[in-house]
């Protein structure tokens, strides 16, 4: 049985073989097997193109030009396997590069975007955290202006809003003191919480020799001046 199947597959290999032999070949087969077989035979005395290049002194195997410094093998030949036209490639590639480059140029933008929204972000939390400092601040120099001023006998503020929610009442039906009242309440509106702080803070300086952010009434101006650190809240930081 061992003989038999031995035997078998012997024959069966060799009939792969014949039917390989006889097989006819494609003729892109026959023109790839033509192409190697002339690209590996150097070009014979018998081409036009080597005798003229011998009558002008080359030789088989010499460098190409005066000095024999040039080519000596073939320009290697690419075959196309596309349907693509001469110079599609360098299209092609000039293509990706611009996509690739447009691509970064939009991840670019983005991220700008994203750092100037954070930037702008930051910016607004930190204003609005200084004006909220601010308006504490204003709201505790009316509280201590009015308790300083009742102690020094002071009933009435030097204006409506150094004291804390402070109404005035007119029983006055003038009309010139009506205007007058209008025309000093616009210029109220008109100062920021900011200025209101910075007038109000100068006059408890001034008037009690009190600091809000040291919480401190000094002896004198100069006892003010030598242990205060400043006017303004970033000072006593």
């Amino acid at each position: 049985m061992l003989k038999r199947v031995k035997e078998a597959l012997r024959k069966e290999e060799i009939h792969k073989e014949k039917n390989l032999q006889n097989r006819q070949k494609t003729y892109k087969e026959q023109e790839q097997e033509s192409r190697e077989t002339k690209l590996q035979s150097s070009i014979s005395n018998e081409n036009k193109g080597f005798a003229l290049l011998a009558k002008m002194g080359y030789k088989a195997g010499q460098g190409l030009g005066k000095d024999g410094a040039g080519r000596v093998e073939p320009i290697p030949l690419n075959i196309k396997s596309d349907r693509g036209g001469i110079g599609m490639e360098e299209v092609k590639k000039r293509k990706a590069e611009e996509k690739l480059e447009c691509y970064r140029q939009k991840v670019r933008v983005q991220q700008q975007a994203e750092k100037q929204s954070l930037e702008d972000y930051r910016v607004r939390m930190r204003t609005e955290r200084e004006e909220r400092q601010t308006e504490g601040d204003l709201r505790r120099s009316q509280r201590v202006c009015e308790q300083l001023d009742s102690k020094k006998g002071i009933t009435v503020p030097r204006e409506d809003w150094y004291w804390p929610d402070l109404k005035t009442e007119s029983n006055d039906d003038d009309d010139d003191d009506d205007d007058s009242a209008e025309e000093e309440d616009d210029e109220q509106l008109q100062l920021s919480s900011l200025e209101k702080l910075h007038i109000l803070t100068s006059y408890l300086r001034g008037e009690h020799l009190y600091c809000i952010w040291c919480g401190t009434t000094y002896n004198n101006e100069e006892d003010l001046h030598s242990n205060c650190p400043g006017d303004t809240a970033a000072d006593h930081d």
